[in-house]
């Protein structure tokens, strides 16, 4: 799949080890609103400020009764290490072989000095307890958008 899901698209099936190698279903993650934020790799800047700002703002998108994900091709091993050394709140989902990455489709040809690879292009999706993706944002700039997401969430949830 090269396009992204769309907004009332329903999640794929997939199961993920977490930084401790606990496996999260896909079945766990519909089971409630879920935010899943896609990320390229752990320890880099942008990322690292990333998985900050969600872990920071977790106490409010728990009190929403929303779980929040990070997915990255890392390693269960490199997750554990970024989570410990950052002091992370979020779980992190290791997509080792980027075949998540591939199902929601944010695994792209990217472009860097003149070289292309492929690679995950920093995406979000908030899914709902049905399994539908309800809102996505895609090519993420990091500034900002945990805020971002929090305030989609909290409007959709408090709607109801």
């Amino acid at each position: 799949m090269n396009d992204a899901l769309q907004i009332s698209d329903t999640i794929p099936s997939f199961e993920l080890p977490d930084q401790n190698g606990e496996v999260i279903p896909s079945t766990y993650l519909a089971s409630q609103y879920t935010v899943l934020y896609f990320y390229p790799k752990d320890n880099t800047p942008g990322c690292t400020t990333e998985a900050g700002d969600f872990s920071a703002l977790l106490p409010e998108f728990t009190t929403l009764g929303v779980q929040v994900y990070g997915i990255s091709p890392d390693s269960v091993e490199s997750h554990k290490k970024f989570s410990e050394s950052k002091e992370l709140r979020v779980s992190l989902l290791s997509d080792h072989d980027a075949l998540v990455a591939k199902m929601f489709g944010v695994w792209q040809l990217k472009k860097n000095y003149g070289k292309e690879y492929m690679g995950l292009v920093r995406s979000t999706f908030l899914i709902a307890p049905n399994g539908t993706v309800v809102e996505r944002w895609s090519k993420v700039r990091v500034k900002g958008h945990a805020e971002a997401v929090l305030a989609a969430v909290r409007a959709r949830v408090e709607k109801k």
